[in-house]
């Protein structure tokens, strides 16, 4: 690939000049050009060296770019092409290419809910469409999770200008458990995501208390007239480094988790680790079944990880997240031993 950009500005400076049939070119000729588009574009004062030029063009009669480009010499002084209708900018885009640019496509369309890459958007769908239209439909290759119409995420926009305005702001916020919302006065700093939920972490404006707030329960926004405080124990850079999801307190402290997995278990569990501090304690070689440890902030989205492993893991410490798991899964069998009590014989 080309080493900067001021190769691609040659190359596309040689290419208009060998398409210009009315004109016969030296080398001398294509470096003037070449030296004259740099400093149109970079304001570069040197210019371009001979080698240079020549090596450029051997890299466009090359593969190395896909360029291929019929470039002869004849009355041994001037460059032109052998084939009057060729130029690099109406190349042919490869089987290769086009896979590259369809996976960007999908990966770019994740930006979709904010407002600020409207731009970025628009040209993706021009792009996707061109795409499809040249290389004909095919069915997607890449799944992103994503839940359309998602509660809450019309407030993507707003809130991430306010936080980069450094806005305070008024919020009405109702949780799951209130029967009416409740005010906050907040210093918005940044916005996470977590399966398929948005949240968004801010400062009380009276004590500078962290609060993470779900975007699906927020009933409304305004900006309010009072001057924006940072919080200097917050580091949205580092602050979830020690954390599975999104529930932490500024002085909560991370603890060594210690857990057994079976083997079956253990082959994913090692492959993707809970989380980046997790540590292969020991494995037993008789039945494959591992000892982990982690080192996380003991929230809920912890418990809900361990949970969804169901018998395929055992927390050994520390003792009250083995009796918290112990109790829980103590309630969700007795939902079954009720449903047996009282199930119809005749189901």
């Amino acid at each position: 690939m080309p080493a900067n950009k001021n190769a691609l500005i040659r190359y596309k400076t040689i290419d208009n000049c060998l398409r210009n049939k009315y004109r016969r070119w030296t080398l001398d000729d294509l470096v003037a050009a070449c030296s004259e588009a740099i400093y149109d574009a970079e304001g570069i004062e040197k210019g371009v060296s001979v080698r240079t030029v020549q090596s450029d063009i051997q890299m466009m009669r090359s593969d190395k770019l896909g360029y291929n480009a019929p470039i002869e010499v004849y009355d041994h002084k001037y460059y032109r092409y052998a084939d009057d209708d060729f130029s690099i900018m109406n190349m042919p885009l490869s089987q290769n290419d086009y896979d590259v640019l369809h996976e960007a496509v999908d990966m770019l369309r994740q930006l979709d809910g904010f407002e600020q890459f409207a731009e970025i958007a628009d040209v993706v769908s021009r792009l996707q469409d061109k795409l499809a239209i040249s290389s004909g439909k095919r069915k997607p290759i890449i799944n992103f999770d994503n839940v359309p119409d998602l509660k809450g995420i019309r407030l993507l926009n707003p809130l991430y200008n306010y936080i980069v305005k450094k806005q305070t702001l008024r919020i009405m916020y109702k949780s799951f458990s209130a029967r009416k919302p409740v005010e906050y006065i907040l210093y918005p700093y940044l916005l996470k995501e977590f399966r398929n939920r948005w949240f968004l972490f801010g400062s009380s404006s009276k004590d500078l208390l962290l609060y993470n707030l779900a975007l699906d329960r927020i009933e409304s926004v305004e900006p309010v007239d009072l001057p924006f405080q940072e919080n200097p124990d917050f580091d949205s850079e580092h602050f979830f480094d020690d954390v599975i999801g999104v529930s932490k307190n500024i002085r909560t402290t991370p603890k060594l988790i210690k857990f057994w997995a079976t083997a079956e278990q253990s082959k994913y569990i090692k492959t993707k680790p809970l989380h980046k501090s997790q540590q292969l304690v020991r494995e037993n070689p008789e039945d494959g079944s591992c000892v982990f440890q982690i080192e996380v902030v003991i929230n809920f989205e912890l418990y809900s990880v361990f949970m969804s492993y169901g018998p395929g893991i055992k927390i050994l410490s520390p003792r009250n997240v083995k009796n918290y798991m112990q109790d829980k899964l103590k309630e969700a069998l007795s939902l079954y031993d009720i449903y047996i009590q009282t199930k119809n014989p005749e189901e």
